[in-house]
């Protein structure tokens, strides 16, 4: 058995060091993801202009008046809380349903808006937030512990320079800032809508897009990026597992 073990254990060792070596190259990019995201959105006093958010856009809550029964089955669809948690811009193929009837009035999500958790266990991550970047053709909610913000029309945001901007890190600060609690925070709406933000125009708001995306697709995507060589070298880890550990039927003499 001793030719089978060897190079399974050499293998094994192998595969380790790899992923090693590719989860620490991921963490790096991570890191110049980060630094250049938070460099390309931080701004100098007079380098633009500054506004508050209650000047340029409307803040809107989530669903209202929901029991329990009305999320078992449902005929509209909704953004959940750990949609908006996990992602820069929402994942519309990971909706959920609600019973929505057709006299209710609830505000339904737009492209161009911005959503927002309502609350954390900590305040660090409270508030985080997830663009609207593609439009829907039928309505679809927001769950009830999370809000939105809309822009005015005079505001032009686009919606992908959004999903970057409320995720910076000097956003993401003044957001934290905004929650109260002791076991669990809030988002206080009085104070968040204080907020003021950097306006640009859309021509350098495309720019900085064009050179975040391209990060982001460097860094995170399972395609083309280093999680998809991990993936790769686990896969080929396990394949060569198997293929050493498989043994033959013996042949039954009759």
């Amino acid at each position: 058995m001793l030719f089978q073990t060897e190079p399974l254990d050499t293998f094994t060792t192998h595969t380790a060091e790899l992923t090693a070596e590719l989860t620490a190259e991921l963490t790096a990019r991570e890191k110049q993801y980060n630094y250049y995201r938070d460099k390309l959105l931080t701004f100098e006093d007079g380098e633009v202009e500054w506004k508050a958010l209650e000047d340029i856009a409307e803040i809107y809550g989530g669903l209202r008046g929901k029991s329990k029964n009305d999320f078992e089955s449902g005929n509209a669809r909704y953004v959940p809380y750990k949609n908006i948690f996990f992602n820069i811009d929402v994942d519309f193929d990971s909706l959920e349903l609600v019973s929505v009837s057709a006299s209710e009035k609830q505000n339904s999500v737009q492209y161009g808006d911005v959503l927002f958790t309502g609350s954390s266990e900590n305040a660090e991550e409270a508030g985080m937030s997830s663009a609207v970047t593609i439009e829907q053709k039928d309505d679809v909610y927001l769950n009830s512990f999370s809000f939105g913000i809309r822009f005015n029309d005079d505001i032009r945001f686009i919606p992908d320079f959004s999903k970057y901007l409320f995720r910076s890190s000097f956003m993401r600060t003044k957001i934290s800032r905004t929650a109260n609690g002791v076991t669990r925070f809030n988002i206080s709406k009085a104070r968040f809508k204080k907020i003021k933000i950097p306006i640009l125009c859309p021509a350098e708001q495309t720019r900085i897009v064009d050179i975040l995306d391209k990060f982001d697709a460097l860094t995170h995507s399972i395609t083309d990026g280093l999680p998809r060589e991990i993936k790769l070298r686990q896969q080929q880890y396990e394949y060569y597992r198997d293929l050493l550990l498989s043994f033959p039927k013996s042949e039954t003499t009759v």
